[in-house]
């Protein structure tokens, strides 16, 4: 059955049934299947032969799902943008998508009133190849750019995740860390729809008070986590965080970063009656295309960890600089092909004949990820450029530096990961200021996290900022990098 079918199925079947909670607030199936046609109904009304994309603009407010179900079914694809990222990026990505309008919660709860006596038959949804979301990333070069999802893409997941986990029907409740801006969300989001789920959320305000999550945590029913793993690793901090805190559980989804031996381990080991699977993907191909299973037996055969094997019907390449494809062992390029490629950035043709270009006439998208294969298991070894994952979200450090360089006080800039066992823990901003007599290193500090923050999301800004007066340069006449490495703390 088409997904979007599936989803207003519930809303029939089961109208009363619970589709989502978040903070205090409650949304049915009923209520969304009512309040989703009558903002398509609306959406028609205002913009008629407009097809661009809508942006949705909030955090995970009830409002979110009615809008993203909405739009698609006016036949329009969303570009969900979380209250988090600051007003100038917010423009930026409205501006690079060529939105026509954007919703906030206030505004779809007004738009999403149904009308007892409109009998308008609903407009054509979105269908097959039509773009479904935008979601937009880190950019090297300082703007952000939108990954372009079709329904098809987002329908090839969705089968692969239900097919692999049975997910019994109406009956899981899946925990929703991760906001709707970044691509891990659409994992629990449309797992729990298709199924009749209920998607509990976590708010930005939960997160910052671990005393009321975990309150939360206790009341929430949870079955299915989805996280990163940066995310389970904190919440492994706290003793309490165990079974008896989350009775209902049954298994842990991990996507976003790599999932260490060390935190998996430990949930094993805490939830003994709890799965533990690794995913890997990025947004351009739709959230994951491989999966695993941690056991106990998987965890003895060391670190790295295993991404896994391919869903059905997409093949996970490694090929070297001419796109043939390596020996088993052998280290190169990560490529997937199959029915979960994007269509590719959105106005980016420049972009897209690099990262996506074909192999053997089938949609193939380049990560730049190294890997390699080892008696049929694909491994993830890091990037091949300077884009990193700090706690899941992608970020191109040429972007960070880029928004740094924009600062009047800053003559040049240079961004590090520091690691730790292997893992990025957080950045580093090494500076040439243009006055190097202002202030002292602390004001300067929380001078520039200030401005920076006006112009990034928060989880870009470095954590530490080194201040020199001037980069060591290669032979070559670049910045030395790996000299710049070795003056981190």
């Amino acid at each position: 059955m088409p997904l979007l079918n599936q989803i207003d199925q519930w809303g029939r079947l089961h109208p009363e049934h619970l589709a989502h909670r978040s903070d205090d607030r409650t949304l049915t199936y009923g209520e969304l299947l009512t309040r989703s046609n009558a903002l398509a109904s609306r959406l028609e009304a205002e913009l008629g032969d407009n097809r661009s994309p809508i942006a949705i603009h909030g955090h995970k407010e009830p409002e979110m799902l009615v809008a993203f179900l909405g739009v698609v079914k006016s036949g329009r694809p969303y570009v969900p943008i979380d209250r988090s990222i600051p007003p100038a990026r917010v423009t930026r990505i409205t501006q690079a998508a060529g939105t026509s309008i954007t919703l906030t919660p206030t505004e779809i709860d007004l738009w999403s009133q149904p009308h007892p006596n409109s009998h308008a038959p609903l407009p054509k949804p979105v269908s097959g190849q039509d773009p479904f979301y935008i979601l937009f990333t880190s950019g090297s070069s300082g703007e952000p750019k939108g990954v372009v999802i079709t329904l098809a893409n987002l329908e090839c997941f969705v089968d692969w995740i239900l097919t692999e986990h049975q997910f019994p029907s109406s009956s899981e409740t899946f925990l929703n860390q991760a906001p709707f801006s970044f691509d891990l969300s659409v994992m629990d989001l449309y797992a729990s729809l298709a199924t009749g789920g209920t998607l509990f959320s976590i708010t930005q305000s939960d997160i910052g008070n671990f005393k009321s999550l975990y309150a939360k945590f206790a009341s929430s029913k949870i079955t299915t986590w989805v996280s990163t793993p940066s995310f389970a690793q904190i919440c492994l901090a706290e003793r309490t965080f165990a079974e008896p805190l989350l009775p209902n559980l049954q298994r842990f989804l991990f996507c976003g970063e790599t999932l260490s031996t060390e935190v998996a381990s430990q949930l094993l080991h805490r939830f003994p009656k709890a799965e533990v699977w690794n995913t890997y993907g990025p947004t351009e191909a739709t959230v994951a295309t491989t999966s695993i299973q941690i056991t106990p037996s998987i965890l003895n055969q060391g670190s790295p960890l295993s991404i896994g094997r391919p869903m059905p019907g997409t093949r996970v390449l490694i090929l070297n600089p001419l796109d043939h494809i390596v020996p088993e062992g052998e280290r190169g390029e990560i490529v997937i092909v199959g029915p979960n490629v994007s269509p590719g950035y959105l106005g980016r043709p420049d972009l897209n004949a690099q990262a996506f270009r074909p192999f053997e006439g089938a949609p193939a998208y380049h990560t730049g990820d190294w890997g390699r294969t080892r008696q049929g298991h694909l491994f993830f070894e890091g990037r091949q450029d300077n884009q990193v994952k700090l706690h899941g979200y992608r970020i191109e450090l040429g972007d960070l530096e880029a928004n740094l360089r924009s600062l009047p006080e800053i003559a040049d800039a240079v961004v590090l990961p520091l690691e730790k066992d292997g893992q990025i823990e957080s950045l580093v901003a090494v500076v040439i200021l243009t006055d190097q007599s202002l202030s002292t290193d602390f004001i300067r500090t929380a001078e520039i996290k200030k401005r920076l923050s006006q112009r990034i999301p928060t989880y870009m800004v470095p954590r530490k900022f080194l201040y020199l007066p001037s980069f060591p340069i290669t032979s070559n006449g670049k910045t030395d990098r790996r000299k710049l490495a070795e003056l981190l703390p």
